[in-house]
């Protein structure tokens, strides 16, 4: 049965306790996880998506959206309401993989186990010019991509940034469905990018065990740069899916396979 199946049998033994916790990068929402809660739920899996502030049906201006910690609030207050007794798997896909390490930091003892895909993982955020080389993309090869935002006025740094509709595919879903970039480009929003270059995380905590799962044709979050944070702070297990930098549109039964093993693996299940 192929790949479909192998989830299957691997849900099945795993039980129905394993609560997945979706955080969507810049621009996207709770939507991009679509295909994947839709697996997992099929499966007697747990799924909340998240939608951080100014995303997906959150209706804050991406604008007026300042630091890092105002950005991330909905995550946190989620974590804060789970109950003490509850560990979740937290999976972080691009920039937010700065909420799930956030998050790691300040919840330790509610996160089973932290899975970035194609993800900044840095342990303190942007602290140094090293980790924004690391960290942030480079779309220089492609020209003037964003469309930007001045919240704080046009003589002060743009507050929010979205990359234009004619180069979303070219960038992000160069090997995902038609259906699902044109899904995509209805439903992107700008992402509060001043708030994220304010990231600092303070990277206390190492309690949480780590994985990533790496992209290999990703034009966001390049496959080096990728490498380079994975080397900078090792996570317990590297995987690599053939996608681009939206595995859950191309590659999600790949993806789905993967997260089924990693939370089969986790010391939470053994």
């Amino acid at each position: 049965m192929g790949e479909e199946g192998v989830a299957e049998k691997e849900a099945a033994a795993d039980g129905n306790n394993t609560h997945f916790v979706l955080v969507h990068g810049v621009g996207g929402g709770a939507w991009c996880w679509y295909k994947i809660r839709c697996l997992m739920e099929s499966c007697g899996y747990k799924v909340s998506c998240i939608d951080l502030k100014g995303a997906g049906i959150d209706r804050s201006d991406a604008g007026s959206i300042l630091c890092f910690d105002d950005y991330n609030q909905p995550l946190m207050d989620f974590m804060s309401a789970l109950p003490d007794t509850e560990k979740v798997i937290l999976v972080g896909h691009s920039a937010g993989g700065l909420s799930v390490t956030q998050a790691s930091h300040k919840f330790p003892d509610k996160i089973r186990l932290a899975v970035y895909v194609a993800a900044t993982m840095l342990k303190s955020g942007f602290v140094t010019d090293q980790d924004v080389k690391d960290g942030v993309p480079d779309f220089s090869q492609f020209g003037d991509v964003y469309e930007l935002g001045f919240g704080l006025g046009a003589e002060q740094p743009p507050t929010s940034a979205l990359v234009k509709k004619e180069f979303q595919r070219e960038i992000i879903y160069q090997m995902s469905p038609l259906e699902d970039s044109t899904l995509a480009e209805m439903l992107l929003r700008p992402g509060p990018i001043m708030a994220l270059s304010s990231a600092r995380l303070g990277g206390e905590g190492e309690s949480v065990e780590r994985v990533y799962i790496k992209t290999m044709h990703d034009n966001v979050l390049k496959p080096e740069q990728q490498e380079a944070m994975i080397k900078k702070w090792l996570p317990s297990q590297v995987f690599a899916l053939d996608s681009d930098h939206s595995p859950f549109f191309s590659a999600p039964f790949s993806l789905f396979g993967l997260l089924l093993k990693v939370a089969a693996t986790s010391a939470g299940c053994m």
